[in-house]
């Protein structure tokens, strides 16, 4: 994926599901204002007294995008559904993020939750919520910018360890780096940023042992480390008190981006320390509900900066809230942005700054 040079951006600045829940995430209060990021260059000098120019190395903007849950498919009872993902979709790899690929194809990375197993055969485990779509279904991933993804999430087994072995094998034969449950990954972007990756999912959550994977990934040389976590409480609009003790502390060992999944709705964005959190980014191109009760959704866009001694700093973030359907009344898993000012937007913006007051969504 190509660097950004310049790319109008709206900038949010930030700093910033059960049983505890705590009253609030420190945020602080968001400034829309249109801006131009830009990556910056170190002229030469020159000297009176000198023929030659002396440069010195240049500073390094990135662009990373992040967002939700993905399952591209749907559970044995609704495959072939006329409103469901795989009739809606059919071989038009491009449907999901026709609304979103500015955003996809004009960055360093784009990356998603991909919620459900890639595989043409095997049988769902026992379980209340089964999903899986065909191997072809990796084009949707590799013909529309997303570079990689996280498959540590509760859906990835749900047809057991045979639909789990293709999906493993999918996406390697596609090319597509993933991070699995208590597992690193690690990848280059094209231009040349280190990336690390280190996936858990809300049943193992040890934060000694998470703690310690992020040193790994530190020492391995990454420019970069997120935190891929599956936790929360589904269906509720604020992390509990041990989401944010674990973020704090993996931030505090050294990540620069913690990137949750799993409420199925949207949490808020904190900043801490030298990092982000984003708690929850909810569903995205998600099929597995064809009506949703909550369309609400959101990409996030964050500035990597490497300065020339290869120092890593977060820049601006840039929030884009959306619907997870670009038609009412029904999901056709085509997620699309609000307009600003829109009665969604606000709302998508209110459960992003922690300022949203409405009643938890139960998942049923």
């Amino acid at each position: 994926m190509k660097r950004i040079a310049s790319l109008i951006l709206i900038i949010l600045l930030l700093s910033g599901c059960g049983a505890a829940v705590p009253e609030a995430v420190e945020t602080t209060a968001f400034v829309t204002e249109p801006a131009i990021v830009e990556a910056e260059t170190v002229a030469a000098e020159t000297e009176e007294t000198t023929v030659s120019t002396e440069t010195e190395p240049a500073e390094e903007r990135f662009l990373l995008t992040f967002v939700g849950d993905c399952t591209f498919g749907a559970s044995p009872s609704n495959y072939y559904a006329g409103v469901g993902f795989i009739k809606t979709v059919g071989e038009d790899y491009g449907h999901p993020f026709r609304n979103v690929m500015p955003y996809f194809e004009n960055d360093e990375a784009t990356f998603a939750n991909l919620e459900g197993p890639l595989t043409d055969s095997g049988n769902p485990v026992q379980k209340k919520h089964t999903f899986r779509g065909p191997t072809d279904y990796v084009r949707i991933l590799t013909e529309n910018s997303v570079e990689a993804v996280s498959i540590a999430n509760n859906h990835t087994h749900d047809y057991g360890q045979t639909g789990y072995a293709s999906t493993v094998k999918t996406l390697e034969d596609a090319g597509v780096p993933f991070v699995d449950r208590d597992s690193s990954c690690i990848f280059t972007t094209e231009n040349g940023l280190i990336i690390g990756l280190y996936g858990a999912v809300y049943y193992q959550l040890d934060t000694e042992m998470i703690v310690a994977a992020i040193a790994s990934l530190k020492e391995a040389g990454c420019d970069l480390v997120i935190f891929a976590p599956h936790w929360g409480v589904e269906g509720t609009y604020r992390p509990t008190e041990a989401q944010v003790e674990l973020a704090h502390a993996v931030i505090d060992a050294g990540a620069d981006i913690v990137w949750g999944s799993h409420p199925h709705v949207l949490q808020p964005v904190e900043r801490y320390g030298d990092g982000v959190i984003y708690y929850s980014l909810g569903n995205f191109s998600f099929g597995g509900n064809g009506y949703p009760r909550d369309y609400d959704t959101a990409l996030i866009q964050q500035e990597v900066i490497r300065d020339a001694y290869g120092k890593i700093t977060l820049g601006e973030m840039i929030l884009v809230p959306a619907n997870v359907s670009s038609e009412p009344n029904r999901n056709n898993y085509q997620p699309t942005p609000y307009e600003m000012g829109e009665e969604g937007y606000e709302r998508a913006m209110k459960k992003l700054d922690g300022t949203w007051d409405g009643p938890n969504l139960p998942i049923q």
